[in-house]
């Protein structure tokens, strides 16, 4: 089994608990800066990613990581997808951790953020397929509802997340320019 799929399953049951037992699991599980600067539960950084808000959240993420994460699997190896990922997760959580670290009842989940670095390692390896559209208006989406506290969606995250999607191949992987 491919470690894209491996990912989308394993996040898909782990939210789907969460769903069930809402409080327990996300009160462990998501991000909260505040809490993670003053009680080093740094596990958060990665935790986060595998519970989502909803159905509709779940969906949409692994939708675009079955889409693009399978390619970009197989473009970089196996190793190097588990650490974009991972570090996509952890690097996406860098600007709630800026921003809301003061701020105790603020909270955060999601993959959206690693899924981002692969659509956009995508978009860095296959520059002249059509999804680069989708990416760059997916980006400008984000970054003016960032602009304008668009909800309660993290589009930090995201934005972060596409330029770790750039930067990732340009340091760790040897050639990718």
């Amino acid at each position: 089994m491919s470690l894209t799929l491996l990912l989308i399953a394993s996040t898909s049951v782990i939210s789907l608990v969460a769903f069930r037992f809402r409080e327990s699991v996300w009160n462990r599980w998501m991000l909260r800066p505040y809490r993670v600067l003053r009680q080093q539960t740094y596990y958060e950084l990665l935790t986060s990613g595998f519970v989502h808000g909803s159905n509709w959240h779940l969906l949409t993420n692994m939708i675009v990581l079955l889409f693009f994460g399978l390619t970009v699997e197989q473009a970089i190896g196996a190793g190097h997808f588990l650490g974009l990922y991972g570090s996509g997760l952890v690097v996406s959580a860098l600007p709630s951790m800026i921003r809301y670290g003061q701020q105790p009842n603020y909270a955060t989940l999601g993959a959206s953020g690693a899924v981002e670095a692969v659509l956009f390692t995508f978009i860095f390896f296959f520059p002249t397929d059509k999804f680069w559209i989708f990416g760059l208006g997916f980006l400008v989406y984000s970054w003016m509802s960032a602009v304008g506290k668009g909800g309660l969606i993290n589009h930090e995250a995201h934005l972060a997340g596409a330029l770790w999607g750039w930067v990732y191949p340009l340091i760790f992987i040897p050639r990718s320019w």
